[in-house]
């Protein structure tokens, strides 16, 4: 399994696509207040931004984990990179919620800290349980699913050797995650990990097919193209409304990724975009983004209220301050915090 040589390290298109991707989050959280406009319909859509991180980050992180996995201190590096880039950020999040309790939370500081599910937080299993989580620390539970996959991914790129058996386990998952939201069983929380893997698993498999198989990049454009055609086309006919909807948007997920993979560098209006620009910008800050940007509708919430008067003028400058206001602070974090801690990783 070796990393084909005509695909670089860095793909500075897929900065461009996340940013994309946490701008549909963020508008989707805006949605009651796009009612009315012309990007309400796509707005309810927004939720699909996560799965469009997860399709990234599983093909993003398993090539780092094939790269090295015959490398010496293969989980204590892995490990060690992967915690300077969410934990500081997390552990952030959650002091600023419940230092200020009464603001995001609504009980003092002290008894919110004393009800708090910390052993939660701490093993990043929040989203397995029946749990009434403060809103801010809402967007968490899709922190806690890539933390759970790839507690257990690692040591499988690791330890099966042979591709099919990585490609196996992932068609495994493929397969059980639809049929557990279809069964819809009680004891699953809606964020549950095992209802929510189809897109990680698809970045995963894109990653070990692209390190397998001795294609061209024009056979991989247009697989890549063919799979987002019948993807999203499936989510918008068969698929829409029924269990197997998250299946059918990560394969066309899936697809654009692997057709922005193949056709990186390609002097086009779309890859231009996707490289530089409010794109590759918002992609860089996304993380901060999108862990923050709920905590700050709630801090700045008392504007909301004062613009309930003017109808959708009102609803139009709410949206667009919590988007400057969110972008401000998770800017702020990413230069000059996130990036910083970022350096520490050379040492790993």
């Amino acid at each position: 399994m070796q990393r084909p040589g005509w695909l670089p390290n860095y793909l500075p298109e897929l900065d461009g696509l996340r940013g994309l991707a946490i701008l549909a989050v963020v508008l989707y959280h805006c949605n009651p207040r796009l009612q009315g406009t012309w990007i309400y319909g796509a707005s309810l859509w927004g939720w699909a931004g996560v799965i469009l991180f997860f399709v990234l980050s599983g093909f993003l992180i398993t090539s780092i984990l094939l790269a090295t996995r015959d490398k010496p201190r293969y989980f204590h590096n892995f490990h060690a990179r992967r915690a300077l880039r969410i934990w500081p950020v997390y552990l952030l999040l959650l002091a600023v919620v419940y230092l200020n309790a009464p603001w995001f939370i609504g009980p003092s500081v002290g008894e919110a800290i004393k009800t708090a599910p910390w052993l939660a937080y701490l093993f990043c299993v929040q989203n397995l349980f029946h749990l009434t989580l403060p809103p801010a620390i809402g967007p968490t539970w899709a922190l806690a699913i890539e933390e759970q996959y790839y507690f257990v991914w690692a040591p499988l790129v690791r330890w099966l050797r042979q591709p099919w058996m990585l490609g196996g386990a992932l068609a495994a998952i493929l397969v059980a995650s639809p049929l557990l939201r279809h069964a819809d069983l009680q004891w699953m929380t809606s964020t549950n990990t095992l209802i929510h893997l189809d897109g990680i698993a698809w970045g995963s498999l894109l990653a070990i097919a692209l390190h397998t198989l001795p294609l061209n990049r024009r056979t991989w454009l247009w697989m890549g193209l063919g799979g987002s055609v019948l993807g999203f086309l499936a989510a918008g006919t068969i698929a829409g409304g029924t269990s197997f909807l998250d299946s059918a948007l990560a394969v066309g997920f899936a697809g654009m990724v692997l057709a922005l993979v193949a056709s990186t560098g390609a002097r086009n209006p779309l890859s231009a975009f996707l490289r530089r620009g409010p794109a590759a910008f918002y992609g860089r800050i996304s993380y901060g983004l999108y862990m923050m940007h709920i905590s700050v509708f709630i801090y700045i919430g008392s504007f909301d209220v004062a613009m309930d008067r003017y109808g959708m003028a009102g609803n139009l400058a709410v949206v667009a301050m919590r988007l400057a206001v969110s972008t401000l602070v998770a800017a702020a974090l990413w230069y000059g915090f996130e990036s910083q801690v970022l350096k520490l990783k050379k040492y790993f």
